[in-house]
This record gives structure tokens, C-alpha cells and sequence, in this order.
């Protein structure tokens, strides 16, 4: 049988496939020549998933891709060209990534609204060049940071005003009950059973029994679920600044022994934070008993 080298099999092959005009034709009349084939077909694994998932590529512009790869990889030794390309490419991924990527950080589903593009532009051009900039690079961390949080805040708040506004009532309306008292920082409690025990500093671990409440009284959490190995309920044990500030507040308070109820203002719960059933911007309730404080080892 005649043997055929492994060059002719693909240029035959080659030869059924037509090939764009922009496309350089094959001609494949060594092993070598059909080597630097394979190869260039080999490399472009998973190149069309990546361009259209990772890209945001629309194949339909199939050849214009094309058009920009030939010039693209003709581009050789010549720096102002790859410039130029690293350009166009890095401009992209700020059009298809970064500022979408932005803007639903900050804004969430809400398509209606975005950071502005010139800005950004003209500090991502002022951050490349690192000269000319209207803030150091330093500020300009810091000023994002917060800036992005208070913006996201304001977001939410809008969302949820419903839900702070049904919290603020609860409170403004529970200060009048009988044995509850308030503090200057807003936190409720009621005694319900006092205490003659030390009281808790910041720096104490504490053990603590709970139950967690909603105002429209959903249980969300309970040191009375949690079971050791042998079915039995522990109380919790944490140190008095790792919880949330209402908690942090009441528990410098109470004399071991107690059991109050507690009724937390949003801002001194979890703000804008959400949490499992708690919503953002949620007053919380909770009674409270302090089992005892650790001894320091």
C-alpha cells in the first residue's frame, strides 16, 4: 500500500474547507508547513466559548474578528501598533467588565442607573498615565471605598424604606410600654428578671442564653436550637464587642443573672447589611439571658 506523509492527508482535508479573504490560504507542501497548520488550529481551542462568554463577543462579526486578528498578530516588532491593540483590547474589557461590573456592585439589578463613563474614563486614563490626576492613587482607594458603600446604603434604603419605616414605628410606639426604658443611643430593654452578678466590660466573654425576633415576632435565631452531641442546648459564648452594637450596649449593663428583653434600632443591628431572614434596615427584638462571664486563662 502507497504510504501518503501526514501533510498531504491535511491538505487534503484543507483543500474542502473555504477560506475568508482575509484569511491567509494553506499551503501545505511539507511536514513543516503542515505542522505550523495544526498547530494554529490546535491553539484555538476553546477560543470561540471564551469569546463569547468571557468576551461578550457577537459571532455574527465573525470576520471583522478575523480582520483585527490578522492585523493584530502581523503587528510583529512594531511598538506603536501593539500599543495601540493593547488599547482597543484593555478599552473593551473596561466596556464589557469593569464599569458593568461597577455598576451592578453599586446599583445592584437596577439597570436604570450607572456610574458616569467620561469620569471614569478620565480617571482610568489619569490612574495608567500616573501623572495629572485629580486625586493620588491613595485617595482615590479611599474615596471609592467609601463612597461606593454610602451609595449602595442609599440604594438599599430606598428599597427597603418600607421595612425602616415599619421599624421605627414599632419603636417609637414600644418606648411608651410599661418597664421599658430607653437609652441615649436608642436601644430599648425591659428587665425581666434582675440580675445580682458582675457586669460585662467590653473586653469580657460572656455566656449567654437567646432568642432572636423579627417585630412581627419570626423567630430567626435561638441559642436553644443550637444541640450539643448529645442533644443538650449550650448557651452561646462570645466575647461582649464580636456582636452586633445593640448587643455590645445591653450586655455592659447586665448584671449576671438577668434576663432582659432588648429591642434593637436598625443602625445599631445589622443597617444595611442583610442576614438571613433579617432584611436590610431591620429593628430587631430579643430576649435576652447572661448565664455568666468567663474567667480570663
Amino acid at each position: 500500500m502507497k504510504k501518503f506523509s501526514i501533510f498531504m492527508m491535511i491538505a487534503a482535508a484543507a483543500g474542502m474547507v473555504s477560506c475568508t479573504a482575509q484569511s491567509p490560504k494553506a499551503d501545505l507542501k511539507t511536514d513543516l508547513d503542515s505542522l505550523s497548520y495544526a498547530l494554529g488550529m490546535v491553539n484555538t481551542q476553546g477560543l470561540k466559548p471564551y469569546l463569547v462568554n468571557r468576551v461578550g463577543m457577537d459571532t455574527t462579526y465573525m470576520a471583522d474578528f478575523i480582520k483585527g486578528l490578522n492585523e493584530g498578530a502581523r503587528t510583529g516588532d512594531d511598538k506603536k501598533r501593539a500599543a495601540y491593540y493593547a488599547g482597543i483590547q484593555i478599552g473593551q474589557q473596561i466596556a464589557n467588565q469593569m464599569i458593568k461590573g461597577a455598576n451592578y456592585e453599586i446599583f445592584g439589578q437596577d439597570s436604570t442607573k450607572s456610574i458616569s463613563f467620561d469620569n471614569y474614563m478620565a480617571g482610568f486614563i489619569a490612574g495608567t498615565l500616573e501623572k495629572g490626576g485629580l486625586m493620588t492613587s491613595t485617595q482615590a482607594q479611599t474615596f471609592t471605598t467609601i463612597q461606593m458603600e454610602a451609595i449602595k446604603e442609599k440604594v438599599l434604603e430606598e428599597k427597603y424604606a418600607d421595612n425602616k419605616a415599619a421599624g421605627e414605628k414599632f419603636l417609637a410606639e414600644n418606648k411608651s410600654k410599661e418597664g421599658v426604658k430607653t437609652t441615649s443611643s436608642g436601644l430599648q430593654y425591659k428587665v425581666l428578671v434582675e440580675g445580682k452578678g458582675a457586669i460585662p466590660t467590653d473586653s469580657s466573654r460572656v455566656k449567654v442564653n437567646y432568642t432572636g425576633k423579627l417585630i412581627d415576632g419570626t423567630k430567626f435565631d435561638s441559642s436553644y436550637d443550637h444541640k450539643d452531641k448529645d442533644g443538650k442546648s449550650q448557651p452561646a459564648t462570645f466575647g461582649v464587642k464580636q456582636v452586633i452594637k445593640g448587643w455590645t450596649e445591653a450586655l455592659t449593663m447586665m448584671p449576671v443573672g438577668s434576663k432582659w428583653e432588648i429591642y434593637i434600632p436598625q443602625n445599631l443591628a445589622y443597617g444595611a447589611r442583610e442576614a438571613g431572614k433579617i432584611k436590610p434596615f431591620s429593628a430587631l427584638v430579643f430576649e435576652v439571658e447572661l448565664v455568666g462571664i468567663e474567667e480570663k486563662k
